[in-house]
């Protein structure tokens, strides 16, 4: 802990080359020179929520799909053709045209066609994860967003992610329950990011701890403009977030360390193998963006 502040300080600003190159020692020892490709799948965009941050929320007026299941094996169809095996499978919160019962059957086909499938969703019971996992879902993503539990509070205006102590312990019941992955985050720009980082660090180190036979990834999600035309209270530029990665990479050394494509293609480059040993690749967020569509890869 100490270790990680230090090197959030502006002092280190100074020892970016230095933290770079230790980072790259490290991800080279751990991971080899290969990066983990994965692709993300939104089956919905139906939300009750009202995040203040979010183009999903139910206050933001776009067209709302989900995803039946002839247009769900058209778009594992299109994936497979493009030699994917590793998919993340999107929705938003809780609802009654996407609630778990759909999640899980969708998690149950996916399974049938894919080596890996994960799910990033809404926060479930212990219960719900272990019946996804038995469905073939071998881990999840869940951002915290913002571990300020005033801040969460006030961002998240209405819905079911306003439980900021269910939220913040899913990724603990979904271990419990024998997933065998959980990746965590907290959305960059919400509230001041260095300490955002240290309670992210404090959250995956007490998970790595207590289910060490499992895995815990840590993203690094960056706001970026969304419908609704929320402003970020903290910019946290390109060289910042490279700092934090470097950072998380020398105190977090075994631990995948993950970059998504809202991410701009140079500094991904600059990224990959650097701390970064997994990445989404070709991610379309539109519900059934897939099939039929050209492959950008």
């Amino acid at each position: 802990v100490k270790e990680l502040r230090a090197l959030l300080t502006p002092a280190a600003t100074a020892c970016l080359e230095l933290m770079a190159r230790r980072a790259e020692q490290l991800t080279r020892r751990h991971f080899g020179r290969t990066i983990s490709l994965y692709i993300p799948l939104y089956v919905s965009n139906f939300c009750p929520g009202g995040c203040a941050y979010c183009g999903f929320a139910s206050d933001r007026e776009q067209p709302r799909r989900r995803l039946t299941r002839p247009d769900l094996l058209a778009e594992i169809k299109a994936l497979k053709a493009r030699g994917f095996e590793d998919v993340l499978l999107l929705t938003g919160e809780r609802t009654p045209e996407a609630d778990f019962r759909y999640l899980r059957d969708c998690v149950s086909l996916a399974a049938r066609h894919f080596h890996n499938v994960t799910v990033e969703s809404f926060a479930m019971t212990e219960n719900e994860y272990r019946e996804l996992a038995r469905a073939g879902c071998t881990g999840i993503t869940l951002y915290q967003e913002t571990y300020d539990e005033t801040l969460y509070r006030q961002l998240h205006r209405w819905g079911p992610k306003r439980n900021f102590r269910f939220r913040l312990e899913a990724p603990e019941r979904a271990l419990a329950a024998g997933m065998r992955a959980v990746g965590l985050g907290a959305l960059l720009g919400l509230a001041d990011p260095a300490s955002e980082a240290m309670h992210l660090y404090r959250h995956a180190d007490h998970l790595r701890k207590k289910y060490w036979q499992a895995g815990v990834m840590v993203s690094f999600p960056r706001l970026c403009a969304q419908l609704g035309g929320y402003q970020p209270r903290h910019r946290v530029s390109d060289t910042f977030l490279a700092r934090i990665i470097f950072a998380f990479r020398i105190c977090l050394p075994e631990a995948p360390l993950v970059l998504s494509t809202r991410e701009a293609a140079p500094f991904r480059d600059g990224m990959a193998g650097v701390g970064i040993s997994r990445m989404s690749v070709s991610s379309r967020t539109t519900v059934g963006g897939y099939h039929d569509a050209p492959d950008t890869s």
